[in-house]
């Protein structure tokens, strides 16, 4: 039997998987509103019935009705891949993109299918995939998925990173259980990541103070580095402000409602984040490469006092960052690591981020 054949005879014999692509108009209308049942995601809705989960991806729209779990799922994130090791269920990982980028302990028999950009449909078809989880980054990623549909391969859209807030990018592990049969246990694992969470959150209701004095200011935060003389930082909507803001941290951009980052001329950038306190996210491993990387990287208070951190504490020689994978399942320890920043605490209680010497 052809490969695409038995991909489409194992999703009829199962009734595993019934996709229908109608474009984006239904995702217009969910546009900004969080679907019942979800708390805090706006990209998917599920709905339980008394033998499968209906499972709803907006942008573009997906329906799927789930009675058994997929067994053998290719990836195109490193996102999807830790989402499957939280829910302990990399045994249906068959197959990954980019697999040199890959933090999480994987099997090692996965078939590597390639760049992400543009996985190898052959690689696709040898490995008898159930399903592939892909990314829709624009109108390129729809015309590789539809050629990969062709060839008999479900393609399904793992979108968390549309989302704003760092508990609705955590919230998609929900659908990832879905798909392999375990919605109970991301439900527990998401319960638990947004009670600690708000717990953290909560307890910064005090913003953290600039210094000893009660009547001084929050404690002021930067992002991000000059690129070819353009400084991209979070606008309000995006998960490291949320971060910012759930950790009491002063920062000027809150009420910016661009979805995509801020784009600022060097000048710009020395008028909003000259005196701030801690630069969170800076690239470089030490204060001397990245002032090698651009001098002007010097010219602000926080590099001066030695305040500086990346994102690059679980990082591998070669790439493969942790920070990509546990850190979006579990946002509560990157909130904890701004405010532990926020408190100049020691670098032993960090989880993703490092202080820059």
């Amino acid at each position: 039997m052809r490969q695409s054949a038995r991909i489409s005879a194992l999703c009829l014999l199962y009734s595993v998987l019934s996709i229908l692509l109608v474009g984006c108009a239904k995702h217009s209308a969910e546009q900004g509103s969080v679907p019942e049942g979800n708390r805090y995601a706006v990209g998917f809705r599920l709905a339980q019935t008394d033998s499968s989960v209906i499972v709803e991806v907006f942008q573009p729209y997906q329906r799927m009705e789930v009675t058994h779990p997929l067994q053998r799922l290719g990836t195109m994130s490193t996102v999807q891949v830790g989402f499957l090791y939280a829910l302990d269920a990399i045994d249906h990982l068959a197959a990954v993109c980019n697999p040199e980028l890959i933090y999480t302990p994987i099997k090692g028999d996965e078939i590597d299918l390639g760049d992400s950009m543009k996985p190898s449909a052959e690689r696709v078809l040898q490995a008898g995939l159930d399903a592939l989880l892909a990314v829709n980054y624009g109108q390129y990623d729809n015309l590789e998925a539809a050629r990969l549909e062709k060839l008999g391969v479900p393609v399904i859209y793992i979108n968390e990173w549309q989302e704003g807030s760092p508990l609705a990018r955590a919230e998609w592990i929900r659908v990832i259980g879905a798909l392999v049969g375990k919605l109970h246990e991301a439900d527990s694992i998401f319960n638990a990541v947004e009670a600690k969470y708000l717990s953290l959150s909560a307890e910064r209701s005090v913003k953290p103070k600039s210094g000893l004095d009660s009547d001084s200011k929050a404690v002021s935060i930067m992002s991000g580095n000059n690129f070819r003389g353009t400084w991209y930082v979070p606008s309000g909507k995006n998960y490291l402000a949320y971060l910012f803001k759930d950790a009491g941290a002063e920062y000027p951009f809150y009420n910016d409602e661009r979805a995509t980052s801020i784009p600022l001329t060097v000048e710009e950038t020395i008028h909003y984040f000259h005196n701030a306190d801690v630069w969170v996210g800076a690239g470089g491993s030490s204060l001397a490469e990245l002032a090698e990387m651009d001098e002007k990287h010097t010219w602000f208070k926080a590099y001066e006092n030695g305040r500086v951190y990346n994102w690059r504490k679980q990082r591998k020689a070669g790439g493969p960052n942790n920070f990509w994978e546990r850190g979006v399942v579990h946002p509560e320890e990157m909130l904890e690591d701004v405010i532990n920043i926020l408190n100049n605490a020691p670098d032993s209680l960090l989880h993703f981020a490092e202080r820059l010497y």
